[in-house]
């Protein structure tokens, strides 16, 4: 046989041996380690890249912040600005019209809380003070009441931190911070105004390089964005207004002082999804504590938990809509991934931020087809949910 045989081999035989023999060498990267190794790569390239991204966000934060929020605001208020130009009025003073609409409905909101405060301090110092003393009669009969000494120890350790040089350095990192605060307001209020007159040709002008389907998916990419932080804005605007109503309405019939201030005061927490509004009852109850006793405190509760309920089940389905909706563990992953980074703005920032990444992705190869990797699979045998049996 082989070379020696008198009848040659089977073509079949032939390429086989010569596909034997020819075939390159096996890859180190091919099997399923080398798989593994790649996509860990992978992994590392990319969080090294959020992790820049997320520090220089950090050391422009007196230009970021400003731009995003301008974004979100323009994404709220830009309908009202279209309407008025489809009605004819020229694009700056439709433009101004809708920001000095925004000043007067935030500064009569700061009148009235002003007001309140004011008319009701007397009475509220009064029984706050009338509460105090309550409490501390009832805490000294605790058996692990603290002593005047330990007391007047704290008092001096206070005394001490005022009149030290640490004092003088916080005063001045406030003032710091007040001026940068002021500086990104006026900044931000300046790139909204650009915003909301010419923002459609901005967009364009950025999206002059790109062609064909690059071009259609950074459009969808824009709508998108827009689309997803006004419908934001707006549902969790509309939630709050329920919200602060019903719990300001239930807080005037118990007769609770400051009412008014404390329903702004939930309109305003209701912007940071789950932690607001507990945050927002809590500072109720304690006020009815202080003023009108335990049981008052109890139904102050009750109320809270009752109107969270109702907007947890019907507002937002409804006013914000499905896709809206992000899972409880989603937001609260996010909420403490954006305290750590951010602080009070990553708070606020990091539900719609998260909103608007995953409405790219839903639109990201067309109206209606997210990415590959993000539809959702058919399984071939489901497992029936609860409830989902059919009989028979």
């Amino acid at each position: 046989m082989g070379l020696f045989s008198r009848h040659p081999a089977a073509r079949d035989a032939v390429t086989t041996v010569a596909q034997t023999v020819q075939a390159p060498p096996r890859s180190l990267w091919a099997d399923g380690f080398g798989r593994l190794a790649v996509r860990a790569v992978q992994i590392i390239v990319v969080v090294l890249l959020v992790a820049g991204l997320i520090w220089g966000i950090q050391q422009l934060t007196l230009v970021i912040i400003p731009l995003i929020l301008a974004l979100i605001f323009a994404s709220a208020f830009g309908p009202v600005t279209m309407w008025l130009r489809r009605k004819g009025v020229p694009a700056v003073i439709a433009t101004l019209l809708t920001l000095l609409s925004v000043v007067v409905v935030l500064g009569l909101l700061g009148w009235l809380v002003v007001s309140a405060v004011i008319d009701q301090w007397p009475k509220l110092s009064t029984q706050a003070t009338q509460g105090f003393k309550q409490a501390q009669e009832w805490y000294h009969t605790l058996p692990f009441a603290i002593s005047q000494e330990q007391v007047d120890q704290a008092v001096q350790g206070i005394q001490g931190f005022v009149t030290s040089s640490d004092f003088g350095n916080s005063a001045l990192a406030g003032v710091n911070a007040i001026a940068s605060f002021a500086t990104g307001f006026v900044l931000m209020v300046v790139i909204l105004f650009f915003f909301l007159k010419d923002g459609p040709r901005m967009w364009e002008f950025v999206l002059r390089p790109l062609h064909g389907s690059d071009y259609d998916r950074a459009r969808r990419i824009g709508d998108k964005t827009v689309t997803v932080l006004g419908s934001y804005v707006r549902g969790t605007a509309s939630v709050a207004a329920v919200d602060a109503i019903g719990i300001g309405i239930g807080l005037l019939i118990l007769q609770v002082p400051l009412a008014l201030p404390l329903a702004v005061l939930v309109f305003l927490l209701a912007f940071i999804p789950i932690v607001g509004a507990v945050t927002a009852g809590i500072l109720a109850a304690l006020v009815a504590l202080v003023t009108n006793g335990w049981v008052v405190a109890l139904i102050v509760v009750g109320i809270v938990v009752l109107v969270n309920q109702l907007e947890g089940n019907f507002l937002q389905p409804v006013l914000m809509g499905r896709s809206m909706k992000l899972h409880s563990f989603v937001v609260l992953v996010v909420l403490a991934g954006g305290t750590a980074i951010g602080g009070i703005l990553g708070t606020l920032l990091a539900v719609p931020l998260t909103a608007v990444a995953w409405g790219i992705i839903t639109v990201w190869n067309g109206d209606d087809q997210p990415a590959e990797w993000a539809r959702r699979k058919k399984r071939r045998n489901p497992v029936p949910l609860a409830g989902d049996e059919s009989e028979g």
